[in-house]
């Protein structure tokens, strides 16, 4: 099973590098170790936190966020996956689709479940924000 969830938003008119910046301060304010790249997807941005991740789950684990879309309609996807080593050099479409998100056992669905609790709280709080709105 692939633990994987899955927003979307229309009608917002936000700044997508503005959003994807914020969701990397906010991690790191939060204590996660952040790595991300812009590739012809979207934005990729991956987050480790070794204490939670070591005590659920393998060590190059981490939780993997997309963004993707046009200010009016763009999804954000959420789920676990693999640390890439250099994502910067990892650009590569194909490499970053069958790595992006990965098949989860029932100790990284529960861990899933406390980043949905915390991450995409701060994601939906982050887009319903006045300020990133794209300029007219």
């Amino acid at each position: 099973m692939t633990s994987e969830k899955v927003l979307r938003f229309q009608g917002k008119n936000a700044d997508l590098a503005k959003l994807s910046h914020q969701l990397v301060d906010q991690l790191k304010a939060d204590g996660y170790k952040t790595q991300t790249t812009t590739a012809p997807l979207g934005t990729i941005i991956q987050a480790q936190k070794a204490g939670i991740l070591r005590d659920f789950i393998t060590a190059d684990r981490c939780f993997t966020i997309m963004v993707a879309g046009q200010p009016n309609d763009f999804t954000i996807r959420v789920g676990i996956g693999k640390w890439l080593r250099d994502i910067g050099i990892a650009v590569v479409e194909t490499l970053l689709l069958t790595e992006l998100f990965l098949v989860v056992d029932v100790p990284e669905m529960l861990w899933t479940r406390h980043v949905e609790k915390g991450v995409i709280a701060e994601i939906n709080q982050l887009v319903a924000s006045p300020a990133l709105a794209t300029a007219h």
